[in-house]
């Protein structure tokens, strides 16, 4: 109740209108979005399996991931210079197409292809939508921005598996997918009605040379210790994807959503309040404290082996991720030049994708549908997260700037 109030009260006393509609369009819009997709996630490793491609279940983020990371350069750019609306308008358009197709392909080859083209929707519409939320929100107050829109996204992963495993399991696999392709649509529908935020004297429409990419155009090196940072706790993430479905269900749990609701909801509960204090103490203070968080939420994962221990963990992973991610989102834009935050979103996303593919990669390959090595390979996955620590650790002591935002 305490979160609530001082919501209300913030809303009231705000120098800003950062609580308009534009920014609640566009929050709405992410949450179907992040439903859209997060909805299959449960359940597409059993789904595999029935397919008889068992063996690639580390392909199901892997490849995902990998079109995400590679069309993250060209959404960086497009954002910087055809659009933001029309940009995330492509993702969500892509979650909608993909849906549709999932029946259709119904072999192994068919799936793992539907996988890598479906990456293409995360590429997109997140780097843009980070891009929108710094047009239309003062440096000031990046951060609680950037933790508001995270508790949208957060509300999509929550809601996402528990009705996905809920549709397949009361009706079809088939039923699922065109549920993902539903909210999608709607996604597409509140997109159709924002108004674009790049200034029409840098829109330059679109052509074939917005396709062209120099090496200059794929990574902006000014926000690279975010994304080193990014690219070390997320590969936690991409093993929680591929092996926690398994691990719920060799626990008796019947709903392999269960896991994701839990760490979303705690997720969702420090989001608000993480933005605010990085925008108030600086975001390195804020990013080591959840780092901490995330190691001693894969250690209690890996070293639970029931029930209470799996719903303990998926607590403490939701803390860790609900106090980074608006952090670091935050701390690449103070990094970032004003003209080319779209290409520093998509360096800082290519990381995020880098490892998540490179923790289901490796997690899948170790994993081999042996039960007992997931304690041991996220134990392994704990000692990235303490290398991102020590990185962040060094790096606040060699760098002489302030970490604080004063408003």
């Amino acid at each position: 109740m305490e979160d609530f109030r001082t919501f209300a009260a913030t809303m009231q006393r705000s120098p800003h209108p950062i609580y308009n509609v534009p920014f609640a369009l566009l929050c709405l819009s992410s949450l179907l979005f992040s439903a859209s997709f997060n909805m299959l996630i449960p359940e597409l490793s059993a789904y595999l399996s029935s397919l008889g491609g068992g063996e690639y279940k580390g392909l199901i983020i892997a490849l995902f991931t990998l079109t995400a990371g590679i069309s993250r350069p060209f959404s960086g750019k497009l954002t910087d210079t055809v659009g933001r609306v029309p940009v995330m308008a492509v993702g969500s358009i892509v979650c909608f197409v993909c849906g549709f197709l999932y029946p259709v392909l119904g072999s192994v080859a068919g799936f793992l292809l539907l996988r890598l083209i479906h990456g293409f929707s995360t590429g997109f519409k997140p780097t843009a939508t980070a891009a929108y939320v710094a047009d239309v929100v003062p440096r000031e107050r990046w951060g609680e921005a950037a933790g508001i829109h995270g508790l949208s996204f957060s509300m999509g992963m929550a809601i996402g598996p528990a009705v996905g495993s809920a549709i397949s399991q009361r009706y079809s696999m088939d039923a699922l997918f065109y549920c993902s392709s539903a909210f999608a649509l709607l996604s597409i529908v509140i997109l159709m009605n924002m108004k674009e935020t790049l200034p029409r004297e840098r829109r330059q429409g679109l052509r074939w040379s917005s396709f062209r990419i120099a090496r200059t155009d794929i990574i902006d090196g000014r926000v690279m210790p975010a994304a080193l940072v990014t690219l070390l706790s997320y590969m936690a993430y991409g093993v929680i994807l591929t092996l926690i479905p398994d691990w719920t269900g060799h626990l008796g749990v019947s709903n392999r959503g269960l896991f994701f609701v839990a760490f979303t909801a705690a997720s969702l509960l420090v989001r608000f309040v993480a933005g605010r204090l990085s925008d108030r103490y600086g975001r390195v203070v804020v990013i080591k404290c959840g780092l901490a968080m995330l190691v001693l939420s894969l250690c209690l994962l890996g070293w639970g082996d029931t029930v209470v221990g799996l719903m303990v963990g998926a607590v403490v992973y939701g803390f860790a991720t609900g106090i980074l991610s608006p952090a670091v989102n935050a701390w690449t834009i103070d990094l970032s030049h004003p003209q080319h935050r779209g290409k520093a979103m998509a360096t800082m996303y290519i990381a995020l994708e880098a490892g998540i593919g490179l923790g289901a990669l490796m997690g899948g390959w170790i994993y081999h549908d042996v039960m007992t090595r997931i304690p041991f390979i996220l134990y392994g996955t704990a000692g990235m997260a303490v290398m991102a620590w020590l990185y962040v650790w060094r790096y606040r002591k060699d760098n002489s700037r302030t970490e604080v935002i004063t408003p």
